[in-house]
């Protein structure tokens, strides 16, 4: 389902081999929470999404547990930063912004971290949605 409607969604999208069910569990179980089942969805048919200009539209699951874990544990981001651990990056803009959904609160939306002022701006109303809107190049700064 989901290479179908990624490819009607995204210019020149490049897709991967489907993760391995023990990767997305070894992830859940490094980052201490369950993926959204989209997310989980989407790794299982292709271990992340790139667009056009090779922008990782969805990391692949070993960059999502390394990237997160990453910044919830950084030291100096924790001084920097608002927390990070209600989010899961999962991709990004390829200008340092990065996507991620909120993980409390059974939330499907998705937001932009904006890595110049922290702020984390509302983007999509859900995975499909982020899709369609990076396609469409409707994603706001």
């Amino acid at each position: 389902m989901w290479i179908e409607k990624i490819s009607g969604l995204l210019p020149e999208v490049t897709f991967r081999e489907p993760a391995e069910a023990e990767a997305l569990a070894a992830c859940e179980k490094a980052l201490g929470h369950e993926l959204p089942d989209a997310l989980k969805e989407l790794l299982l048919a292709s271990d992340g999404v790139q667009g056009a200009w090779s922008l990782d539209v969805v990391w692949p699951v070993e960059r999502i547990q390394a990237d997160n874990l990453y910044f919830r544990g950084d030291a100096d981001f924790a001084e920097l930063y608002m927390p990070f651990e209600p989010l899961i990056f999962f991709g990004d803009d390829g200008g340092g912004d990065q996507f991620a959904f909120v993980r409390r609160g059974g939330r499907s939306d998705v937001f932009r971290w904006n890595h110049e002022d922290d702020s984390r701006k509302w983007v999509a109303n859900n995975l499909e949605d982020y899709l369609k809107r990076v396609g469409d190049e409707t994603i706001e700064d």
